[in-house]
């Protein structure tokens, strides 16, 4: 034996083949990618993403310890959730009044529908809007493409000559 060596059976390891199992549809309606972590508590992933958070609860995603899945905005995925044990109580990242938690059992799943199904509404994503940018042109004076020429500025900004013009008395 070598230090350090660990040594498992020839056979293929089967993680968690003694839990309970759920595939469930996410769709990112964010802007942003999100990563969910192996074993967060599935209902309490990002707001943005979509899915029947009532379903999965005591519930995280079925991947190795210390791997994630990925979701990219605008993407409907599949994910493959495994039942945590014990009493399937999970604190997790959200803060909420913990006396209307389900008790052990009293989860009832709904039916989940693949993303596309009629019925099924997924907002869409919310966009930023009114980004503050000047438009601008490339200075075809010096040839230099990186630098830009402002060629109209927002409203409320003034020239700065205009506010270091002396007044006469």
């Amino acid at each position: 034996m070598i230090p350090g060596e660990i040594r498992t059976r020839s056979a293929p390891l089967d993680l968690n083949d003694d839990r309970e199992r759920l595939s469930l549809v996410v769709v990112n309606a964010g802007d942003r990618p999100i990563q969910i972590g192996s074993h967060l508590h599935f209902p309490d992933a990002n707001p943005a993403l979509r899915f029947d958070r009532e379903a999965c609860r005591g519930f995280r995603l079925d991947v190795p310890a210390g791997t994630s899945v990925r979701l990219e905005p605008g993407v409907s995925r599949t994910v493959e959730l495994v039942a945590f044990g014990g009493r399937r109580y999970v604190p997790g990242l959200q803060i909420r009044d913990l006396s209307k938690e389900p008790k052990t059992g009293e989860r009832v799943p709904r039916p989940v529908v693949p993303f596309g199904t009629p019925g099924v509404d997924v907002p869409e994503p919310e966009r930023a809007s009114g980004t503050a940018m000047r438009v601008g042109e490339v200075d075809a004076h010096d040839g230099d493409p990186a630098e830009v020429v402002p060629t109209e500025a927002p409203p409320g900004d003034q020239d700065a000559t205009e506010d270091t013009e002396e007044q006469q008395p």
